[in-house]
């Protein structure tokens, strides 16, 4: 608003130099015939109009520009852009407009120079940095799960040792009372030879069932722990894609530049003004 708002002074300026050079160099005498009145006229309206038009030229041009990069860096994050045209007829919002840059004026104003601070443009990448927070949103949430996974997955393991531990106990307890019980009655052996050959059986069994689960569990740990550490890269690189990209906005240089080619062109105008002063 005060870089369009200088530009607009600067255009009113020129404007009333024109009017001012006439009064200068023309309205000399008392009075004027109706020919140098028309030719006066005539000659401020060519002046005239071809400022105004060279200022909504390049008023025009410096829209397109702020407007291709504001696209551009859309079409970068896919965003989907609208725009309503009638809103730029809109005698409301254009009031809303006019009051907000009264206001930025008068608070300027207020300001001493001493402690004015040129103020900083906000980035015009808000749509990919939205895009960037969702995706680190989105990474932040998926971590959270695996690392849930993995503690569901770290006691289910620790629960499979513990019974593992039990049944080693139990086949060792049963091998003792299979030696202590040696000098008993053959079928007493018999029948306690076939419970700790059942139990052997069903420990093996389970053993085996244990090994598996065991395995299976040893390597969903892994591979959750990958995706972990794939998770956690994901999450820093988008962070750091984030930081630069808040860190890497031209849109204060840009304008900058255009602040600059501007009064380049202002001062080549006054060369020309003054030129044409001196050949009157």
């Amino acid at each position: 608003m005060r870089f369009a708002r200088f530009k607009r002074g600067m255009c009113l300026k020129t404007v009333d130099s024109c009017f001012q050079d006439l009064k200068d160099s023309r309205l000399v005498e008392e009075t004027f015939t109706v020919d140098e009145v028309i030719d006066m006229l005539d000659g401020l309206q060519s002046v005239v109009h071809s400022e105004v038009e060279s200022e909504l030229i390049n008023t025009t041009y410096t829209n397109v520009l702020l407007l291709r990069q504001l696209f551009s860096q859309a079409e970068k994050w896919y965003l989907k852009l609208q725009t309503d045209v009638s809103d730029l007829e809109n005698r409301e919002l254009l009031d809303q407009v006019a009051e907000f840059e009264k206001s930025e004026y008068t608070s300027s104003n207020k300001k001493s120079t001493a402690d004015h601070i040129k103020p900083k443009l906000a980035p015009l990448n808000e749509g990919g940095s939205e895009l960037l927070n969702k995706t680190v949103a989105h990474l932040q949430e998926e971590n959270e799960k695996l690392k849930t996974r993995l503690r569901t997955i770290e006691t289910q393991a620790t629960a499979a040792l513990d019974e593992k531990s039990k049944l080693e106990k139990s086949l060792r307890d049963l091998q003792m009372i299979q030696g202590d019980q040696k000098n008993n009655a053959n079928q007493d052996i018999t029948e306690l030879e076939n419970k700790v050959a059942a139990l052997k059986s069903q420990f093996e069994k389970t053993l085996n069932d244990t090994a598996a689960n065991q395995k299976f569990l040893e390597e969903d740990l892994v591979t959750t722990k990958h995706d972990l550490l794939k998770v956690q890269d994901q999450l820093s690189t988008a962070e750091k894609e984030l930081e630069k990209k808040f860190q890497q906005t031209a849109a204060y240089r840009n304008m900058k530049e255009i602040l600059t080619k501007k009064n380049e062109q202002i001062k080549d105008l006054r060369r020309r003004l003054s030129k044409y002063e001196s050949e009157d």
